[in-house]
């Protein structure tokens, strides 16, 4: 493991062990400052508190430097420790910083001049979590991983479906697997995540670009709940003929934000940080399946009013990540059939991409959460595979999950590699074409918001990939004999056509010996059952695959 860099450690702001507070009846409250005026910090300095990459983001678009990016003033962190409060974090974005106080050394913060208000975060301070484990391994004698993009579908083993609906597979044909991207994914923990084959890949690699866990201060995130773990598979998992992650040859920021054993506002100001850090090291992504409504008392939970897209803390971060150029996913929520029934927050930020789950045939799963937002968004933006998704559990073993928390990641992974194939779109670009590709594009909905980014349209937008190249399949069918109309690139050669059903069964073979303009398939309709099916064309190394509905 790379040591963190110095921008990062001082924007965080960490204590050592040995400072941790022993009074486990002190709260942590949120400290607002009025200014960051008479800072050490400047505009004209950005390397000292982001590193290249996070000045390289904004310079591709556009992206000018704000106060909002300068660290808070030291002077008045210091002060805070002066005053008998111990300091855990400090926040850029919220200009703030998270202590540990008593009562009576609370009102005497206030009295500070440069100190604005406060937010009680928790009830107490939760143990630190004894079990640690150095980060560092030996690789220099372990030969790199070699991850291809030359993949077929059985490569991709039970979780072939879940890349192919959205088109990953071909992206990754396409040669963009996400290398030199980086996804921050904010979560629960990442236990066995070192020690699982599947992601050997990205310690070997030098993939893995930072660890830290902001419910314990420490940089080991290898424990607690697996939840992190199933969602890192889905996008990073490389193991051929298992799993195969949708975005696996991408960087990897791991970030423990979530205490799956408490519920308070604590773990939205955790989001806050993690955002903050993901930003300073130049994260190109956060991926959060994470989603905040209901709280523990004292916390005070959010009523459906409050999420207008500016309320909430979490969303108020995920809109703040947003304008640094990153392209944040959320999952949507699994209220949908539930009392609650809407989305949480931070998928109520008007600027994040909010991914709702779907099943095999693409009907919406009934525990995927609604929309509209507060203030009238459509909401969720995108749908993918979320119920019966295969994950791999904290050992390693390949598992059906069910839950936004899963077609999250794997459209998160998707829009990676889209963004590498489109790498001078903007954050907000990329949002925009996967509504603009989405299969209910034209009828966007609070149910599925403008669906499934349709493969046949995504293909169009990589560059090199022309309608020479294209195929096409009647959709939908029923009685009537199917018809495969192929571009120039696939004519006078011979073409294997296989059509799968939603599972990724073979259920009909057909081979061409020289294909033409217009072929139509011995495939016989009225023996289909309903639903999804899939229809793989391949010559030589070129491979394609369509999707028809049979009605």
């Amino acid at each position: 493991m790379r040591p963190l860099l110095l921008y990062i450690c001082l924007i965080l702001c960490l204590p050592t062990l040995a400072q941790q507070p022993s009074e486990v009846e002190q709260q942590k409250r949120l400290i607002y400052f009025t200014n960051k005026q008479d800072s050490p910090y400047s505009l004209a300095n950005p390397l000292a508190f982001l590193s290249p990459k996070a000045l390289q983001r904004r310079v591709r678009q556009n992206i000018s430097l704000t106060t909002r990016d300068l660290p808070v003033n030291p002077a008045y962190v210091a002060g805070l420790k002066d005053a008998g409060a111990t300091v855990w974090y400090t926040s850029r974005w919220f200009n703030a910083a998270v202590v540990q106080c008593s009562e009576a050394n609370l009102q005497e913060l206030l009295t500070l001049p440069y100190v604005k208000s406060y937010r009680t975060l928790n009830r107490t301070t939760l143990p630190v979590s004894p079990q640690r484990k150095a980060l560092d391994r030996k690789l220099e004698t372990v030969p790199a991983v070699a991850i291809s993009s030359t993949l077929v579908s059985e490569d991709y083993g039970l979780a072939f479906h879940q890349a192919d609906m959205l088109g990953a597979d071909e992206l990754h044909a396409a040669g963009f697997i996400g290398e030199g991207m980086t996804i921050a994914v904010l979560d629960t923990g990442f236990p066995g995540v070192d020690s699982i084959p599947a992601f050997s890949h990205l310690f070997q690699n030098e993939q893995l670009k930072g660890t830290f866990d902001f419910v314990t201060k420490q940089e080991n995130v290898f424990l607690a709940n697996a939840h992190g773990t199933s969602v890192l598979s889905t996008m990073a998992a490389y193991a051929p003929g298992n799993i195969i992650g949708t975005a696996y040859g991408a960087n990897y920021l791991l970030l423990r934000t979530e205490d799956a054993a408490s519920e308070h506002h604590i773990e939205e100001i955790n989001w806050l940080l993690a955002a903050e850090y993901a930003d300073s090291a130049g994260a190109d992504v956060i991926n959060s399946s994470l989603g905040y409504t209901s709280f523990q008392a004292p916390s005070v939970s959010y009523t459906y009013d409050d999420l207008d897209g500016n309320t909430a803390l979490v969303t108020r971060a995920a809109d703040y990540a947003a304008a640094t150029g990153m392209l944040v996913v959320v999952s949507a929520g699994n209220d949908g059939d539930k009392a609650w029934q809407y989305i949480g927050a931070p998928a109520d930020a008007d600027s994040v991409l909010t991914v709702g789950a779907v099943d095999s045939l693409g009907v919406k799963a009934s525990f995927s959460s609604f929309g509209p937002t507060a203030d009238g968004q459509i909401k969720p933006d995108v749908v993918a595979l979320g119920l019966r998704a295969y994950v791999l559990n904290a050992s390693g073993g390949l598992v059906q999950g069910n839950g936004t928390s899963f077609a999250g990641p794997i459209m998160a992974g998707f829009s990676t590699v889209l963004w590498q194939s489109n790498r001078t779109k903007s954050n907000m670009d990329i949002i925009k074409l996967l509504r603009q590709l989405g299969s209910n594009a034209s009828r966007p909905n609070n149910s599925i918001g403008y669906g499934i980014p349709v493969y046949s349209h995504t293909v169009t937008s990589i560059p090199g990939v022309s309608l020479q190249a294209k195929a096409f399949i009647s959709n939908p069918v029923s009685r009537d004999p199917v018809r495969l109309t192929l571009g120039q690139a696939w004519l006078q050669q011979q073409v294997e056509v296989q059509v799968l059903d939603a599972t990724g069964k073979i259920i009909y073979s057909q081979l061409i010996a020289q294909a033409q303009p217009e072929q139509l398939l011995g495939l016989q309709p009225h023996k289909l059952q309903k639903g999804l099916y899939l229809c793989r064309i391949r010559s030589g190394s070129r491979v394609n695959t369509l999707r028809f509905v049979k009605l």
